[in-house]
């Protein structure tokens, strides 16, 4: 599977230029040959959390506009997240669609993040985010999920081999990414792709390295600080490989565990 990782700087409260943004990334990914695009986390509007009344998306735009491009061009897209209004509220929400258009999971972000003022603005999500694509299951999470293994850990018991991480992850804790993303993907045996924004708002400055990092612990691409597409192929047999030789899953105490809950 070829990767295409979409590593950006979002328009603070400005969805018409970041969707032409987006749009330009996505041709260029698609015409490089990239299988599945990945974008980063509240690309629509960044962190305008007060102005969600007026900017988050409840006409179902961005879903649209996902949709469209990826049965245009024959690419998968996990659509990073955006945010979203619903009926009870707003949400901070990933699209995910297949190369037929088809929508193929809608994950709200289960752990809000309160030193950005999450708990105030945002409904927390409720579903557990795993998909196939390709014949392949996969998981996906939002920028602070990575920070609770045991989420991660039941997107790997439910068949995760792939657990793409859309984020706005600020550069003061950027080493904190780095070490956790490597750690959940060694801990779970699986391909992490981690897709952070980079740039500025009124509040943080973010740190990019978006990542692709093998289930042995290597990192594949690191893109730094850099903005653009960083593209990764990953060989999806490696997640077997690597489980049959050190046998994690196998080897869990599922009923001492739950003795101690």
């Amino acid at each position: 599977m070829k990767i295409a990782c979409v590593q950006m700087d979002i328009a603070f409260g400005e969805p018409d230029v970041n969707f032409e943004k987006v749009e330009a990334y996505l041709k260029e990914a698609a015409a490089n040959g990239a299988e599945t695009i990945v974008l980063p986390e509240m690309w629509n509007t960044g962190y305008a959390l007060t102005e969600l009344e007026t900017l988050a998306d409840g006409d179902g735009r961005t879903l649209k506009f996902l949709q469209n491009f990826a049965k245009q061009h024959g690419v998968n897209i996990v659509g990073g997240s955006v945010s979203t209004k619903k009926q009870d509220g707003f949400y901070n929400t990933m699209y995910v669609v297949d190369k037929n258009g088809s929508l193929v999971s809608e994950y709200d972000k289960a752990h809000r993040f309160g030193l950005m003022d999450e708990h105030i603005h945002l409904e927390e999500g409720a579903g557990l985010g795993t998909f196939e694509l390709e014949g392949t299951v996969c998981g996906g999470v939002i920028c602070y999920d990575i920070r609770f293994p045991e989420w991660i850990r039941t997107q790997a018991l439910n068949g995760a081999k792939v657990i793409f991480v859309p984020a706005e992850w600020p550069e003061a804790r950027i080493d904190h990414w780095r070490i956790l993303l490597q750690a959940r993907a060694i801990e779970n045996q699986c391909f992490i792709v981690a897709v952070n924004r980079i740039g500025r708002d009124p509040k943080n400055e973010f740190g990019g390295s978006s990542m692709v990092i093998a289930p042995w612990g290597e990192i594949r691409l690191d893109m730094a600080k850099q903005e653009g597409i960083g593209y990764a192929e990953i060989e999806l047999a490696e997640v077997a490989e690597v489980r049959k030789r050190i046998p994690v899953f196998a080897d869990r105490r599922e009923k001492l565990y739950m003795k101690f809950k």
